[in-house]
């Protein structure tokens, strides 16, 4: 099938499909003229790229994940999980950082409007 027709039928933009290549994250067969053709694999291939994107994982994050799905092994799979779990705790300390952050602006929020009731009211 052609890069329209993928991306169509698995929800994305061409964009995101040329993009995928790029990061050799799909690949294709081009024709003579240069056009690009896909598998029917590659509909699945590209929605379960999109989960992945949509769980904050890097391109780079992602390739490292997909021996796990190319040729699946007992050893793929412990180094797929070792990634997911450091990708994991690498968002959680951000969204402590982003928690710690919001208090602070909090904090400072509540001073103005004690500073400005004082002052101003």
């Amino acid at each position: 099938m052609r890069i329209g027709d993928l991306a169509a039928r698995a929800g994305v933009s061409v964009r995101s499909v040329r993009y995928y290549e790029e990061q050799g994250l799909l690949s294709s067969i081009r024709s003579p003229s240069g056009q690009r053709h896909y598998t029917e694999e590659a509909v699945e291939r590209v929605t379960f790229l999109q989960r992945l994107y949509a769980a904050g994982l890097s391109s780079r994050t992602i390739a490292e994940l997909l021996p796990c799905v190319d040729a699946p092994s007992l050893e793929h799979a412990d180094a797929a999980m070792e990634r997911m779990r450091e990708e994991r705790n690498r968002l959680s300390t951000h969204i402590e950082e982003l928690i710690r952050t919001r208090n602070a602006l909090d904090d400072l929020m509540s001073a103005a409007a004690e500073h400005r009731d004082r002052h101003y009211v």
